[in-house]
């Protein structure tokens, strides 16, 4: 707990939206299970297993504290969530959450959901993936695979692509999607297509081809995408929806399963794809395992050479 409370008594607090303190990283012992964020103008404690109610109360002291000196006389807003047994437990415990609640990453704005369980619509891990789209997605066309809420695609229009094409299953994800891009002043260059994606490659392909593929399905979301499986059934279909030098993320997001376990599979079924980098991930997630953390790789399509 002491790890906790020194990083929070030293927090800056910006206009963005930023973790505060990443115990999921491992280098603070006995804090693992705690992480800490700022979604302005709340604060988000997220615990990966139930609090004593005395840690609970050490937790939130350290974060007032920490707020009287830097909010002034601002309210104090504190949203605690716990999750175990894979169950969501969430609950305002100072202050509010606006409706709409908007915030800001990289000069774009992101509509986020505190109160509606452990995907609050912006994933902050995420933030140097979407920082690289948006400075290479120029006069590109890019396919946004499992778009979640499009970060990504707003990220690629804010960085002058001429196209994006989103695809999720989940429809109530992409609506909030759309209003994303509403908030972004982008009414036009993208679209929205609520499929499942393995049933939907005819429809990809006359859509494509495309500049820039990015990929971050979930780890291991029942009905939907489990990587062990899955992955490399959408490896396989990925170079034909390439232009010549196009190019792929292809985010994991799974503790379990490190970068050798998508290059293998890249090599195997989608030699096609040459490595280019690992894209590092935001100093604050920094883990005492690399191979635990967000994986974000990037591959190009190998120029096809004459016979």
């Amino acid at each position: 707990m002491q790890g906790f409370i020194q990083q929070v008594a030293a927090a800056e607090l910006t206009d963005e939206a930023v973790r505060l303190f990443h115990g999921r990283g491992g280098r603070f012992p006995g804090c693992e299970h705690l992480c800490l964020d700022w979604f302005a103008p709340v604060w988000l404690l997220t615990s990966f297993m139930p609090l004593e109610a005395g840690e609970l109360a050490s937790c939130v002291a350290a974060i007032a504290q920490r707020w009287s000196q830097l909010g002034g006389d601002e309210a104090f807003n504190l949203v605690y969530q716990y999750r175990s047994g894979g169950q969501t437990h969430t609950q305002l415990l100072h202050g509010t959450v606006p409706e709409p609640h908007l915030v800001s990453e990289n000069g774009m704005q992101f509509q986020v959901h505190l109160l509606r369980g452990q995907n609050h619509g912006l994933f902050l891990d995420m933030r140097n993936g979407r920082q690289w789209l948006k400075d290479n997605a120029k006069h590109k066309k890019v396919l946004n695979l499992f778009a979640y809420t499009c970060g990504f695609s707003v990220a690629a229009l804010r960085g002058g692509a001429d196209e994006v094409v989103n695809m999720d299953m989940s429809k109530g994800a992409l609506a909030i999607g759309k209003q994303n891009h509403v908030l972004n002043g982008f009414h036009a260059g993208a679209r929205f297509l609520g499929h499942d994606i393995f049933k939907s490659w005819g429809k990809l392909t006359k859509l494509g081809p495309y500049d820039i593929i990015v990929a971050d399905p979930p780890s291991n979301q029942k009905g939907s995408f489990v990587a062990t499986k899955d992955y490399v059934r959408l490896l396989r279909r990925l170079p034909e929806l390439l232009s010549a030098n196009g190019e792929v993320l292809l985010c994991l997001n799974a503790p379990e399963l490190d970068s050798q376990f998508l290059r293998s599979q890249v090599a195997e079924v989608a030699s096609q794809l040459s490595f280019i980098e690992r894209l590092d991930n935001p100093a604050v997630f920094e883990d005492a395992d690399p191979e635990k953390a967000l994986k974000v790789l990037r591959y190009r399509l190998a120029a096809a050479t004459g016979g």
